[in-house]
């Protein structure tokens, strides 16, 4: 079948991309699925840091690649067990084989096969269903259809609104994962959180659900700041010179819980330097793979800290995604609170264009 989508030709082009225009909008050739695979008409499509990071260059990924990998979807053709005509489902961005060394320990995150396909752009079969393009993250959601593995793919409830359904597969699984999962944060425990777009805020939804007290954001945005403060932060702080010494002081000597979500190294030096004794470094951010952070050795000893990667909120998605979506709809996790606009499938440059500007924290494209 023929879909339309948004391609990436070339990363690295400047911004403005409203003027450099980056992602092209192309007519494509899309075979049909084969085992275990569904074809998915997308409903919606979430704009993540992530996919930017791939267009300025900094994530490098093989080229030519229809990008967007946050989406959700109604099933139109299945060839899986466990799925049919109809259904909803969200997709997250690593499809776990169940059957590799991390898989069976229910680490579904770093799914070996699944991280292989991802660095190709293909699908897990090891296959492309796109004539002459790249699958994203097994997904590429800024299409109208996309086939993907089912192990990319969760039922969810359908009367879930796409713009919100689509969340739940990146900055939601992420964010709240890296919080309940990777650190297991424990009420009544101090946390700050480095950053606050979909992801980071997302963790800070997280760590205010589990009762994280004092909850500290931290961004350079006054409009985020606001409103990690409506969605139950604490203490707000500019980030920048000075940053720290204000985290330290509103957590009574240092985080017990620091997340870094901007992908910056010196971000995350700073998120170490804002712990306690004892405390927790967490890490969700993907900066350049260049970039490298330093600590004093010797506190990882003497003082018992801790740094810990989160990739995909540590989550296993099949599992993770219908447990949010249920806290959503009974009002303890308030996603919605993150979406910033819905777009157009001709409007994605300009969108882009306002997420590296920090000026939006979720834009959804919705078809």
């Amino acid at each position: 079948m023929i879909v339309r989508g948004a391609v990436l030709r070339e990363m690295g082009l400047p911004g403005p991309y409203a003027e450099s225009r980056p992602l092209r909008i192309e007519e494509l050739e899309l075979a049909p699925p084969g085992p275990g695979e569904l074809l998915v008409r997308i409903r919606a499509a979430g704009l993540c840091h992530s996919d930017l990071s791939v267009i300025d260059g900094s994530r490098p990924r093989v080229m030519p690649m229809l990008l967007g990998h946050e989406a959700t979807g109604e099933v139109v053709r299945s060839e899986a067990p466990g799925f049919a005509v109809g259904d909803s489902v969200a997709f997250a961005f690593v499809p776990a084989c169940g059957e590799c060394g991390p898989c069976a320990e229910g680490r579904a995150a770093l799914c070996e096969p699944g991280a292989a396909a991802n660095t190709a752009g293909t699908l897990l079969s090891g296959v492309r269903r796109l004539d002459g393009v790249h699958h994203h993250l097994g997904v590429s959601g800024f299409a109208d259809h996309a086939v993907v593995s089912a192990r990319s793919a969760v039922k969810i409830d359908p009367s879930l609104p796409p713009e919100i359904a689509a969340l739940f597969g990146c900055a939601v699984m992420t964010g709240v994962g890296a919080v309940v999962n990777t650190a297991q944060v424990r009420a009544g425990r101090s946390a700050v959180v480095f950053g606050l777009g979909g992801v980071g805020l997302s963790a800070l939804l997280g760590a205010a659900l589990v009762g994280a007290h004092p909850l500290v954001a931290v961004d350079v945005v006054p409009s985020k700041l606001a409103l990690a403060e409506s969605l139950g932060a604490t203490h707000t702080v500019r980030a920048g010179e000075g940053a720290v010494e204000e985290v330290r002081e509103a957590t009574s000597g240092g985080a017990d819980y620091a997340f870094e979500t901007v992908g910056n190294a010196k971000v995350l030096e700073q998120a170490y330097a804002a712990t306690r004794r004892g405390g927790t470094t967490v890490t969700v951010g993907l900066p350049h793979p260049s970039q490298s952070f330093s600590v004093p050795a010797v506190s990882l000893v003497a003082e018992e800290r801790t740094v810990k990667g989160s990739y995909l909120g540590s989550s296993v998605p099949s599992r993770d995604i219908p447990r949010y979506i249920a806290l959503y709809q009974a009002g303890r996790l308030p996603v919605d609170r993150l979406l910033s606009a819905t777009v157009g499938l001709d409007d994605l440059n300009q969108a882009f264009d306002n997420l590296a500007a920090g000026t939006s924290v979720r834009q959804v494209l919705l078809f």
